[in-house]
């Protein structure tokens, strides 16, 4: 039972920022609260068998691929529509967390010295050209963190976003709404800007550093990945991977950033990016916590940080139970209501299946 991660992770004190402001078309605001721990033991867990398990996912709406693994082997998996374990599809913004990973293997490897570098170091002539005042004091922090304080160009200001010749200046030239590190703001901008950093710092594009240092140890290949206009790989969206891709992927971080003997990603920076930097930021009344471009939350009395993106794409990884969910629906075709047929079935079906596998 992989006991230490978590252990650490729960252990570490929690920094939150001064204000939060997480908004979505669907959804209500959060007030802020503190942010739940897991329930102390003793607690009851039902008793959930293979078949209830199974006929729960297939209610899952609009459901490409399920899979379950524990105790390193893969327990249970399913596929939709011809899908299968090696089928690349989009995962969405479930891509924002590789971001995160790639900047800790850039500041491993030397490209990047620290998450307080600002942004204008790797990007001088955007910053220059977007004025002076604050902007200049976002660090690659705040992106990681989504509190640049710029206005998000997600949800209702997406489309006017994406229609631009340059989002990489769409995103730093918009209204600086709050100085940075204040707030958590959820906007597709900030990890695009990211995805530009790391072109620049490493001399390479985000995809073929994303392919070499990350993807290849761990034998995964990138499928699809929208560039652009102006020419950097898309941050945070619109990212083509594999089920079984998204599963080794997870597995680097339920076994501390190592793939059999090579340490890919480096275990520090696998503790730091999952420790919550904002606490119940969440448009989901369950009130998600946020670290490095990392969601978690509490299911089934059991700690988990996960991976989320439209349309049903999730990657749960479990420490306290040795496991990792993968969940991908219809990236295109979004049923309402759908994150919390999830997130309830974690709670009730797949968390208490894996305890009482534990």
């Amino acid at each position: 039972m992989k006991l230490s991660l978590l252990t650490i992770l729960l252990t570490l004190p929690f920094y939150t920022g001064c204000e939060r402001d997480y908004t979505d078309a669907d959804s209500n605001l959060l007030s802020d609260q503190t942010a739940a721990q897991s329930e102390p033991e003793p607690f009851t867990l039902p008793q959930i068998d293979e078949e209830e398990l199974i006929a729960a996912v297939q209610d899952v709406p609009r459901l490409s691929s399920f899979i379950f693994y524990q105790h390193g082997e893969i327990v249970h998996e399913l596929y939709t529509g011809g899908l299968t374990r090696a089928t690349p599809l989009n995962i969405k913004s479930a891509s924002k967390n590789i971001l995160s990973t790639l900047v800790g293997i850039a500041i491993e490897e030397g490209f990047i010295e620290s998450v307080d570098d600002k942004v204008g170091r790797y990007l001088p002539e955007y910053v220059a050209a977007a004025g002076e005042g604050a902007k200049a004091d976002i660090t690659l922090r705040h992106l990681l963190t989504m509190s640049s304080g710029l206005r998000s160009t997600s949800f209702g200001n997406y489309g006017r976003w994406v229609a631009g010749r340059d989002w990489v200046a769409g995103a730093i030239g918009g209204e600086q709404l709050h100085p940075p590190g204040t707030r958590m703001r959820y906007s597709t901008g900030d990890t695009h800007i990211l995805s530009a950093v790391i072109t620049e710092a490493t001399g390479m594009s985000t995809r073929a550093f994303a392919q070499q240092y990350l993807f290849r140890p761990i034998n995964v290949r990138i499928g699809g990945w929208d560039r652009a206009p102006e020419g950097y790989y898309f941050g945070g969206n619109n990212m083509a991977l594999s089920p079984g891709g998204l599963l080794s992927y997870g597995l680097l971080y339920l076994n501390e950033g190592r793939y059999n003997d090579a340490q890919v990603v480096p275990e520090s920076w696998v503790r730091e990016s999952l420790q919550p930097v904002f606490e119940r930021i969440s448009f989901n009344p369950r009130g998600h916590d946020y670290g490095y471009l990392w969601w978690s939350n509490t299911f089934g009395h059991h700690r988990a940080w996960f991976a989320w993106g439209y349309g049903g794409q999730y990657l749960f990884i479990i420490p306290e139970l040795d496991a990792v969910i993968v969940f991908t629906g219809n990236p295109d075709a979004r049923q309402r209501g759908v994150n919390n047929i999830i997130y309830n079935m974690m709670d009730e079906v797949v968390v208490p299946y894996a305890y009482h596998r534990n």
